[in-house]
C-alpha cells in the first residue's frame, strides 16, 4: 500500500510538469533533426553520436522555451481565467512560479552542456548557435523585448526550428552546409510556424486584451489563414519541386505533396473553430494536429530523400 501511495505521489508531481512541457507540440523539435539526419545519409555522412545529441539539445530548448512562456505569460498578465487554451501550470496554481523559473534555468542549463558534447563535431562556433537559442527561448516571452508579445513569435519558430535546427544538424555531421539543407529547413520551418499560428489564433482575445500584439492580433483571421495556407503549400509542393532540381529526378521526393489533402482539412477547421460551441478543445485539436503533421511531413521527405 505504502509503495503504491509513493508512485501514485511520485507521477501526480511529475505529471504538471510533463504537461508544461506541452508534450503535443514537441514533435517541433524532433521533426527538423529528422531531415538534417536524412540529408546526412543521403551525402553519406551520417553520425549516429551528434544526430542525438541535436535531438537531445532540440528537446531541452522547446521545453526551456515552454517553460519559460509558462512562467512570463503569467508574470505579464498574459494567462488569465478567459484563456481557452491548454492549462497552464503556473496561473492555475499547481506549480509556483519561483519553481518553475527554476525549473527553466536548470532545462536550459542542461541544453547548453549538451551543446558541449557537440564542439567535437562542428567546432567550437557552435557553442555561440546554442548560445544564442538558449537566450531566444528566454526571450521569446522575458527579458525587455519578449519576441512573441511584438508579433516575431512566427519568425522565431522559423529560424529556430527550421534554419537553424536543420541545417546545424546537417552540419555537425557532413562539416559543411548545402543548398538542399536551407530549401529543406525552410520547409521544416514553414511547418513548424504553423504550430505557432494556431496557439495565437487561439489566444487572439486574451492577448488583445494583454496587449501582446502577436502576428493575428496586429494582421486579423483572414491574413493567418492565408499565411497558414502559404506556408503549407511552400513545405509541401514548392520545397520538393526544389530539391529535385538540386537531386537527381525523383518522384519520391513529392511524397510531403500527400499531406496537402489533410492540411486543407486542417485549414477548414481552422476557419470554423471560432464558431464551434466547444472552441477552446477545438484550437487544442488543431494545434496537436499540425505539430504531427510536421513530423509526418520530416518523415514523408526523409524517405524520400534517402530513396534518392
Amino acid at each position: 500500500m505504502n509503495i503504491t501511495r509513493k508512485i501514485f505521489l511520485t507521477r501526480s508531481h511529475l505529471l504538471p510538469w510533463v504537461l508544461a512541457a506541452r508534450p503535443k507540440t514537441l514533435y517541433a523539435g524532433i521533426a527538423p533533426v529528422i531531415l538534417g539526419s536524412a540529408l546526412a545519409l543521403q551525402a553519406g555522412s551520417f553520425q549516429l553520436i551528434p544526430a542525438i545529441l541535436c535531438l537531445l539539445f532540440s528537446f531541452f530548448v522547446q521545453i526551456g522555451c515552454n517553460y519559460a512562456n509558462d512562467y512570463y505569460d503569467f508574470v505579464n498578465g498574459v494567462d488569465t481565467k478567459e484563456r481557452i487554451g491548454f492549462k497552464r501550470m503556473v496561473s492555475s496554481g499547481v506549480i509556483e512560479p519561483k519553481s518553475m523559473k527554476l525549473a527553466t534555468f536548470l532545462v536550459l542549463l542542461a541544453a547548453f552542456f549538451i551543446g558541449f558534447g557537440l564542439i567535437r563535431y562542428g567546432g567550437w562556433e557552435l557553442l555561440l548557435v546554442a548560445g544564442m537559442s538558449i537566450a531566444c527561448a528566454i526571450a521569446y516571452t522575458g527579458g525587455p523585448f519578449p519576441l512573441g508579445y511584438y508579433g516575431l513569435g512566427d519568425i522565431f519558430v522559423f529560424i529556430f526550428y527550421g534554419l537553424i535546427a536543420v541545417m546545424f544538424t546537417f552540419y555537425v555531421q557532413a562539416n559543411h552546409f548545402s543548398m538542399s539543407a536551407f530549401w529543406v529547413a525552410v520547409g521544416c520551418g514553414c511547418l513548424a510556424a504553423n504550430i505557432r499560428l494556431v496557439n495565437d489564433v487561439r489566444d487572439k482575445e486574451t492577448d488583445s486584451k494583454a496587449g501582446k500584439k502577436t502576428s493575428v492580433v496586429r494582421f486579423g483571421y483572414k491574413f493567418c489563414y492565408m499565411q497558414y495556407s502559404t506556408s503549407t503549400f511552400i513545405a509541401c509542393c514548392l520545397v520538393p519541386l526544389i530539391l529535385v532540381t538540386k537531386f537527381s529526378f525523383n518522384m519520391w521526393i513529392f511524397l510531403p505533396t500527400l499531406l496537402i489533402v489533410m492540411y486543407i482539412r486542417i485549414i477548414v477547421n481552422l476557419i470554423n473553430a471560432k464558431t464551434n460551441t466547444r472552441m477552446g478543445e477545438s484550437y487544442n485539436t488543431l494545434l496537436a494536429q499540425s505539430a504531427k503533421m510536421l513530423f509526418l511531413y520530416a518523415v514523408l521527405l526523409s524517405v524520400g530523400i534517402f530513396l534518392n
